[in-house]
């Protein structure tokens, strides 16, 4: 073993095993006393973002987690170690891309060698915890077909204008015009997939839901999911859901939430100020019920807005990829619990976030021919 291996084993030793505070300054002060040491630190942290894929994990996954848990000098320092080892990783899906392209940037170094050396003791403590997740291998895509991109080019429009309008009523009538567009792009790769001699098998990805009323995202990314076709599980420990579908819903899910949660939120502090300006005080429960009812209801517009796409006889076709995605979910976690929605006492609240989510009129489109 190299001089410098064996500083890194020793403040290995010292502090990645030893949860004390001693064990870490034991740890970084070795790491600090020894500048040949930095490129067999860095090899080592590159190993243990590789052992962390292998768990299940994913850069976002990883990102999220990293900042829930500790400071943004250590997802600054995470992402540059999965920058680096992804130069010698296997290709992984287009997610997988996604998730690389959209990492924050690389750290400038620490001044203070100890301080630093900190910090990626810190981060690699947390590595190497990582308990193992459900793989989500990514199925190799070839692109989507003209029409698709189209299809999803207009969903997107349609999401940003809701996104960028300053009326309520406007932006709840391009979400749902978008839930329509989603759910005939639905049914068409459903019926592409029905035709075809090996149609795909359903997916899975995850989706951030971030504090804070993390319960309520995950309520409304669980509606979402829900009139597209998916199915999604909360993981409350580690800040997201896992989605299972096909990829097209998968997509129209991604699309959607987000899309929603920025309206919500921009719908809730308008209200709230309304409150504040009749007197009544900011307060949490008032936010956890408003997101709670506007979940709630927009689920309910979701689905019959999804509803207006579907025949008669395309119900046995929905019906065999609904048991494909309730197969492929089961498989994956087979042990699931359901929780009881919490914080939800504010009558305010709750009118408000349902009437942010009524106000606008769902129009059933033509159905399908």
């Amino acid at each position: 073993m190299t001089s410098t291996a064996a500083t890194v084993e020793r403040a290995f030793r010292a502090s990645l095993y030893d949860d004390t505070e001693t064990g870490l300054d034991t740890g970084a002060s070795l790491l600090a006393a020894d500048p040949a040491a930095d490129a067999e630190l860095a090899r080592r942290g590159e190993e243990f973002v590789a052992t962390a894929w292998r768990r299940g994990w994913q850069p976002a996954d990883v990102v999220r987690l990293v900042r829930r848990e500790l400071e943004e000098a250590h997802v600054r320092l995470a992402a540059g170690l999965i920058r680096a080892q992804s130069g010698r990783d296997r290709p992984r899906g287009r997610r997988w891309a996604a998730q690389l392209a959209d990492l924050p940037d690389d750290p400038a170094r620490a001044t203070d060698r100890f301080s630093h050396a900190t910090a990626v003791l810190e981060l690699y403590r947390l590595l190497l915890r990582l308990p193992v997740l459900e793989p989500m291998e990514e199925a190799p895509r070839h692109g989507p077909a003209p029409a698709a991109s189209r299809m999803l080019g207009r969903i997107r429009a349609l999401l940003a204008k809701a996104e960028a309008t300053g009326y309520p009523e406007e932006a709840e009538a391009l979400s749902t015009k978008a839930q329509e567009l989603m759910a005939r792009h639905s049914v068409d790769e459903a019926l592409l997939a029905a035709a075809a001699p090996a149609p795909d098998a359903p997916g899975a990805c995850r989706i951030g839901v971030e504090p804070p009323y993390e319960q309520t995202k995950a309520v409304l990314l669980d509606a979402v999911a829900g009139a597209n076709h998916c199915r999604a599980v909360w993981h409350e420990a580690f800040g997201f859901s896992t989605v299972v579908g096909f990829e097209a819903d998968l997509e129209a899910v991604e699309l959607l939430y987000t899309s929603l949660l920025v309206q919500a939120t921009r719908a809730m502090t308008k209200a709230e100020a309304a409150q504040r300006a009749g007197g009544r005080k900011r307060t949490k429960t008032f936010r956890q019920s408003f997101l709670a009812a506007y979940a709630h209801r927009v689920g309910d517009r979701l689905r019959a807005a999804a509803e207006t796409q579907v025949t008669h006889d395309l119900l046995p076709v929905l019906a065999t990829r609904a048991a494909a995605v309730t197969g492929r979910l089961e498989r994956m976690f087979p042990e699931t619990t359901t929780t009881r929605l919490r914080g939800v006492s504010d009558a305010a609240g709750w009118t408000e976030g349902a009437a942010a989510a009524d106000r606008a009129q769902v129009e059933a489109r033509p159905r399908l021919e």
